[in-house]
């Protein structure tokens, strides 16, 4: 029996102690992802089936069922003060979210997929992000040339932006 020398590749991921991420794009030259401790689903919804509620701020979309539920469903680009979506669109990437009870649906332009990275590629996003984006953001990470924004769902959830008390 002969012996065989396997070589690793340099620098292997751990994936069993990377943590997942949804990642999506807010708009055409902002990505994002959100952590998956907190997303709930990723779907399609037909624009008819959120029903838009007089007096709220431009971001919040309305109301929609999802299993059962009334949620409200926010413009996450417009919410963060970036380019908002296309109005023409025929039905919205949906990503429900969940933080404790507070259940809500986040549109955005594009959903990605799924990417793993470790806690610790996370850097501060101050000097390389619009500062008003700094209270919704973990910070940011550089994957395959690439910055994407994590995004913090508890931080989005307790905005004042979303409070209309």
């Amino acid at each position: 029996m002969t012996s065989t020398n396997i070589t690793l590749a340099s620098k292997p991921t751990p994936n069993n102690l990377a943590d997942g991420y949804l990642k999506f794009q807010l708009n055409q030259q902002t990505t994002a992802v959100l952590s998956m401790k907190h997303t709930q689903e990723a779907i399609l919804v037909p624009v008819e089936s959120i029903t838009s509620m007089p007096n709220m701020p431009p971001c919040i979309l309305g109301l929609m069922n999802w299993r059962s539920r009334i949620i409200w469903v926010v413009d996450l680009p417009k919410m963060l003060n970036l380019e908002s979506l296309d109005y023409r669109l025929r039905q919205y990437n949906v990503i429900v979210i969940q933080v404790e009870s507070l259940v809500l649906g986040l549109v955005v332009q594009e959903i990605k997929g799924t990417t793993k990275f470790i806690v610790d590629e996370i850097h501060s996003p101050i000097g390389q992000v619009t500062s008003s984006l700094v209270p919704y953001l973990c910070g940011c990470v550089v994957q395959q040339e690439e910055i994407l924004l994590v995004l913090d769902a508890q931080a989005i959830v307790q905005s004042s932006i979303l409070r209309s008390d």
